[in-house]
């Protein structure tokens, strides 16, 4: 796992709402979108609990550079960077909690 932080996108079950984050402990972050820990947030009202997208940072900064570059960007160009590496929109929740990280 990387050091230095991650952006990432969480989705609901329809795959139909978005949610760009950005954390330096990407297993810990998702479990809390997962658990609803932050009640009325955002990600608890439309349910994103589906991780289908995150990238790895050396350091911090450049993962809050990263995260407000994608969050300026369209839906299209969200949805194309999802479907270069996860076109099905799968759960990638077994992925990160295995340690099992593909090069995105």
């Amino acid at each position: 796992m990387h050091r230095g932080g991650y952006i990432y996108i969480m989705t609901n079950l329809h795959r139909n709402v978005l949610y760009i984050g950005v954390t330096s402990d990407l297993k810990k972050r998702v479990e809390e979108h997962r658990n609803h820990i932050y009640k009325n947030s955002f990600t608890d009202r439309y349910n994103l609990v589906y991780l289908i997208y995150y990238e790895g940072f050396n350091n911090i900064k450049e993962a809050i550079e990263r995260e407000t570059q994608v969050k300026n960007w369209s839906r299209k160009k969200k949805e194309a960077i999802i479907n270069i590496k996860n076109p099905e929109k799968l759960d990638l929740y077994d992925e990160i909690m295995n340690d099992v990280f593909r090069l995105l």
